[in-house]
C-alpha cells in the first residue's frame, strides 16, 4: 500500500484515503498560476530557450520539412515505447513498413506511437489542443495492441496504480485518483494549456506532463501519451514549427531519476528538481535534434548533387523519399514517387550505382530492400 509516511501535504496535492474503499489514493490539485525557481533552474530555463529557437529556426528552414519530421518521429516512438517495455529498434520497424508485411506486436506499438502524433497534428488543424483531441490519439495509439482491451480513447471509470510487475493496489509504489475525481482535474488541466500566461512555456510543458502522469486518466497508455503532449504544448504555443524535439531518449536513459522526480513533486513538492531534469533535457535533445539534422540537410544536398551531375537525374525524386524512409522497396517508390514497379526498381539501382543505397538480402516474397547507410547512422547513433 502507498506509504503515507512519504508523502507531505502540500500545494500539488496529499495522499488520503478513498472513501469507502479502503486502500490509499492520491489526490493532485489544481496546477499553480505562478511557480518560483532557483536561480539555477532559470539559468537552466534561459539555455534551454536557447536551445529550443536554434531547433526552431532550423525547422522553419528545411527545404523539405518531412526530411526530419518522420525519422525524428521515429526516435521518439522508440524511446518512449522501451520505456513501457518493448524491444523493437529502428531497422526492424524500417524493415517492417518497407515491406508492408504484419507488423510484429512490439513494432506494431512503435508504428501505433507514429500515428497517434500525426492523427494529433491533424486534428490541430481544425480542433484545439483538448481533452477530446488527446483521447483520439490515445484510441490510435492503443489500437491492436497491448492494452487494445483497456477502453481505448475512454477515460477510466475504474482506479489504476503504478507499480512493478504483478503489483497489486496494495503493493502499488503510486495511486493516482479514484475516477470520481478525473473531471475537474482533467477541466482544470485543459484550462492551464490554454490560459496560463505567467509561467514560462517550457516550464509549462513540465508541468503539463507531470500532471497528465499523476492524474493518469486512462487505464493504459498514460506514459507514452504523456510524453507525446509536450512537443503538442510546444507547436501550440508557436515554439516549434513541427514535432522535431525527442524528449523520450533522454527519460529513456536517466530512467530511474526520470521517475523519481515526478514521484519528488507528489511527495515532498520538489517541483523545482524535476523542471531543473526536464530543462537539462530540452537543452540536451534539443541540441542533439538540431546537430542531426544540420548533418542529414548536408548529406541530402550532397546526393541531390551526386544525382543531378550524373545521367541518372531521374533519381533525384527518391532523394527526399530515402531519409524519411531509409530503407526502401519499389513499394514504397511506388506509393511515393507514382512511378511503375520497372521505373521504381530503376531508381533504386541507379541511387545503389551512385554509392547512396545499398541493396540488402531480399525480404519476404523475395521482395528487394535497399537501405540509405549513411542515414541510418545518422539516425541510430545514441546521443
Amino acid at each position: 500500500m502507498v506509504d503515507p509516511d512519504r508523502y507531505m501535504a502540500t500545494s500539488f496535492g496529499q495522499v488520503r484515503p478513498v472513501p469507502g474503499k479502503g486502500y490509499l489514493a492520491y489526490y493532485p490539485r489544481p496546477l499553480p498560476e505562478s511557480v518560483e525557481l532557483s536561480p539555477g533552474t532559470v539559468r537552466l530555463l534561459a539555455d534551454a530557450e536557447a536551445a529550443l529557437g536554434r531547433l526552431a529556426g532550423v525547422g522553419r528552414l528545411l527545404p523539405n520539412p518531412h526530411l526530419l519530421i518522420r525519422p525524428y518521429l521515429l526516435r521518439e516512438a522508440l524511446a518512449s515505447t522501451r520505456i513501457e517495455g518493448t524491444r523493437a529498434n529502428l531497422v526492424e520497424v524500417l524493415e517492417a513498413e518497407a515491406g508492408g508485411e504484419a507488423l510484429g506486436p512490439d513494432v506494431e506499438e512503435v508504428v501505433n506511437y507514429v500515428r497517434a502524433m500525426e492523427r494529433g497534428l491533424a486534428l490541430l488543424e481544425r480542433l484545439p489542443f483538448s481533452l477530446r483531441l488527446v483521447r483520439e490519439m490515445h484510441a490510435v495509439l492503443l489500437d491492436g495492441v497491448r492494452g487494445r482491451d483497456r477502453h481505448p480513447g475512454e477515460l477510466r471509470t475504474s482506479q489504476n496504480w503504478i507499480g512493478g510487475p504483478g503489483a497489486t493496489i496494495e503493493t502499488a509504489s503510486f495511486v493516482p485518483p479514484p475516477p470520481e475525481e478525473l473531471g475537474p482535474l482533467l477541466a482544470d488541466w485543459e484550462r492551464f494549456v490554454h490560459e496560463n500566461r505567467s509561467i514560462p512555456t517550457l516550464v509549462q510543458s513540465g508541468l503539463i506532463h507531470y500532471q497528465f502522469e499523476t492524474i493518469h486518466p486512462f487505464l493504459d497508455g498514460n506514459g507514452r501519451l504523456g510524453r507525446l503532449v509536450i512537443v503538442f504544448h510546444l507547436i501550440l504555443h508557436g515554439r516549434l514549427p513541427s514535432p522535431l524535439l525527442y524528449l523520450s531518449p533522454y527519460f529513456e536513459r536517466h530512467r530511474d531519476e526520470y521517475y523519481a522526480r515526478l514521484q519528488a513533486v507528489r511527495e515532498v513538492g520538489d517541483l523545482d528538481g524535476w523542471i531543473r531534469f526536464f530543462l537539462r533535457g530540452v537543452e540536451v535533445q534539443a541540441n542533439d535534434a538540431v546537430a542531426r539534422a544540420e548533418r542529414l540537410i548536408d548529406l541530402r544536398e550532397d546526393y541531390r548533387t551526386r544525382v543531378t551531375g550524373s545521367t541518372r537525374s531521374q533519381a533525384v525524386a527518391v532523394v527526399d523519399l530515402l531519409f524519411a524512409h531509409p530503407i526502401l522497396t519499389a513499394r514504397l517508390v511506388e506509393a511515393n514517387v507514382d512511378v511503375r514497379r520497372p521505373t521504381a526498381l530503376r531508381m533504386l539501382d541507379q541511387l545503389a550505382d551512385l554509392g547512396i543505397l545499398r541493396e540488402m538480402a531480399s525480404g519476404p516474397r523475395r521482395q528487394r530492400r535497399f537501405v540509405a547507410p549513411e542515414v541510418m547512422a545518422i539516425l541510430s547513433e545514441d546521443t
